[in-house]
């Protein structure tokens, strides 16, 4: 019997998260979309195809509450059988602009959902992902991280920091949980076309331009769900690749000169 994969997206409502629920829906897989944005669950509810509307669950979760990301689990895999064979971790907030002019709260609650929501959602689902790891399908997890993990950006301080933390937990998990049969993988675009970026106060979104959009990201996250090798960031677009490839083979003082031409 073919057990049909599930995935659960956080921050599902909107943006890449939408994107990626919708793709993966029409590739046949059990969609979990589950976001603290109630309407835009039901919104993306209504878009998706009758035939797949069997193969939805939605659901409340603020991850910055341990609480609601075991609730949010446990409905999910309520349906799956007890697994759950890819979360993917792709709530996140920004806030751009001079690192004394953006208020320390709203740099606190960046981290707390960019970080803390991340690492809930890890440790958490470690047990449903562990339930999967032998199935046909395996288990993975897949954060959502940034082009801003490769160097820390100037306007975007705060943001850099939670990605680079992202970038950290991804690669520390992946060695770690390998001995369960979890692959622990990340995304890392440029700036892409949601709602996030409207309005960005950085220069290197003004240098640099917004060419992704969520759809682009939500097809390598579905080609990232089925690899098998030993790559754990996975770089988005032209552009990114680009930056990556220089930042492992420039000195540091090269990559610093550079993103300051990019940012200024």
């Amino acid at each position: 019997m073919t057990i049909t994969p599930s995935i659960l997206i956080s921050g599902a409502a909107a943006g890449i998260g939408k994107a990626t629920a919708l793709k993966f829906l029409a590739e046949g897989w059990r969609v979990g979309a589950y976001d603290i944005d109630g309407k835009g669950l039901t919104a993306l509810s209504r878009e998706v195809a009758e035939g797949q509307r069997a193969q939805l669950v939605t659901g409340c979760l603020d991850v910055t509450d341990n609480d609601s990301w075991q609730q949010a689990l446990e409905d999910f895999t309520s349906h799956t059988g007890g697994s759950l064979n890819l979360l993917f971790n792709n709530a996140g907030i920004l806030c751009s602009g001079p690192f004394a002019d953006t208020s320390l709260e709203q740099q606190q609650r960046l981290i707390a959902v960019n970080v803390q929501g991340l690492l809930a959602g890890c440790y958490l689902a470690l047990p449903y992902l562990q339930n999967a790891a032998t199935s046909d399908n395996g288990a993975r997890v897949i954060n959502m991280s940034s082009a801003s993990a490769l160097y820390g950006q100037p306007a975007l301080a705060v943001y850099s920091a939670s990605k680079f933390a992202v970038r950290g937990i991804t690669e520390a998990l992946d060695l770690e949980w390998a001995a369960h049969g979890v692959k622990v993988m990340d995304v890392m675009p440029l700036f892409v076309r949601t709602q996030m970026v409207t309005d960005m106060n950085a220069g290197s979104i003004k240098r640099l331009g917004v060419r992704l959009t969520p759809e682009d990201i939500a097809a390598t996250v579905f080609k990232m769900a089925h690899y098998r090798g030993s790559r754990v960031h996975c770089p988005v677009g032209l552009q990114t690749k680009l930056m990556m490839g220089a930042s492992k083979l420039s000195p540091n003082w090269l990559t610093r000169l550079t993103n300051r031409w990019i940012t200024r």
